[in-house]
């Protein structure tokens, strides 16, 4: 393993602009803290619709093993794994799949090499499981090369239909009435043709600047983008412990000190938003349960409000003690999608959006 501290901050999406082929994958976190990486690609396989199945051998093949990290960096080399939502159907085969769809399913890339940036210390580094990987990094980030996003600008838009999603909700709640479920997610596809110019890096740093949020990324598929902003993560394993932070629960910001502490007090008082979060914990505590030593699932923090940008949200944590037998591909099957974004109880929901939404999700609420 190869690594150097760097004497300066480079500027991450420049860096990528300048070399989308060898450094396709852009990770970054928000304000002061967390951490942002580029990876370096070495190899690629794109799984599309219908390879689903072709996917999951690849990720059962995998086996991790542990490697030096003296310095405690959150990337010493490893893979970038893209899940979109419609793979969801290979884990839960109840879940009908979706149709055909020319958006990538699944990526599979080796990453044997990145750039991190610590924003809680204001500090950079290279890091390469070898000397050439490490060299091709030097030469990157030695030509400092520089980026001005252009104004996102487009030449059309275009939503589903209103009456398509009402008519939706409507279905949704005789579902509820009838006990089918609790809740669920339903989502509204819309769709933008970028005016002459304007690239995924221009749209992401537009984002970026609109959405700053813990979780953000820009991956360049090739012949498709994934530009990502979101203030939630699926799974973290670290030391044996598989924990997940439920998100459910949004009230908006106020420029009013006053005023944005009474919505915050007024999120966490809501019976409704506080009933939705507990069924949420729960079933995430189900999904955790599955690859975990028994006793050992916990809600470690529960109906945290935790404020961003422009809105206010309840977190929760949840934990589990993974079991000795217990692989990263038993982690995603038991984990994907998020609860939070279909619905409870899971597998009725999941079956329930597939019948409404008149499409593949594709990237949305994917991993």
């Amino acid at each position: 393993m190869f690594t150097q501290k760097l004497d300066f901050i480079p500027d991450l999406l420049a860096l990528h602009v300048s070399d989308r082929e060898n450094f396709p994958y852009l990770m970054q976190s928000s304000g002061d803290s967390g951490w942002d990486l580029l990876l370096m690609q070495r190899e690629r396989r794109v799984f599309r619709s219908g390879e689903g199945q072709a996917f999951l051998e690849q990720m059962r093949a995998f086996q991790p093993r542990p490697v030096a990290n003296p310095h405690a960096l959150p990337f010493v080399g490893g893979w970038f794994v893209y899940l979109a939502y419609d793979l969801l159907s290979e884990f839960e085969p109840r879940v009908p799949a979706a149709l055909p769809d020319s958006f990538p399913l699944a990526v599979w890339a080796r990453t044997p090499a990145a750039v991190l940036v610590d924003r809680v210390h204001n500090e950079a580094w290279l890091v390469g499981e070898t000397a050439e990987d490490w060299h091709r990094l030097e030469r990157l980030v030695s030509a400092r090369p520089a980026f001005e996003p252009a104004a996102v600008a487009l030449n059309a838009l275009e939503e589903d239909p209103p009456e398509w999603y009402t008519d939706a909700v409507v279905r949704l709640k005789r579902y509820i009435y009838e006990g089918d479920v609790f809740q669920v997610n339903i989502s509204r596809g819309w769709r933008a043709e970028l005016a002459d110019g304007i690239a995924a890096p221009d749209l992401y740093a537009a984002l970026r600047r609109a959405n700053p949020a813990p979780f953000s990324a820009l991956a360049d598929l090739g012949e498709a983008q994934i530009v990502s902003s979101s203030p939630e993560r699926l799974v973290r394993v670290q030391q044996g412990w598989a924990e997940t932070r439920p998100i459910a629960g949004t009230h908006p910001r106020s420029p009013d000190p006053t005023e944005d502490a009474a919505l915050k007090q007024r999120l966490i008082s809501s019976i409704k938003e506080r009933a939705e979060h507990v069924m949420l914990i729960d079933l995430e505590r189900n999904d955790l349960g599955r690859i975990c030593r028994p006793g050992t699932v916990e809600v470690n923090e529960l109906m945290a409000v935790a404020s961003y940008a422009y809105v206010h949200h309840i977190e929760s944590n949840v934990r589990g003690r993974l079991r000795d037998d217990v692989a990263p591909a038993d982690v995603l099957r038991a984990l994907f999608p998020g609860g939070t974004i279909t619905g409870c109880p899971k597998v009725r929901t999941m079956q329930i959006i597939r019948e409404l939404e008149n499409g593949a999700r594709r990237a949305y609420t994917g991993s």
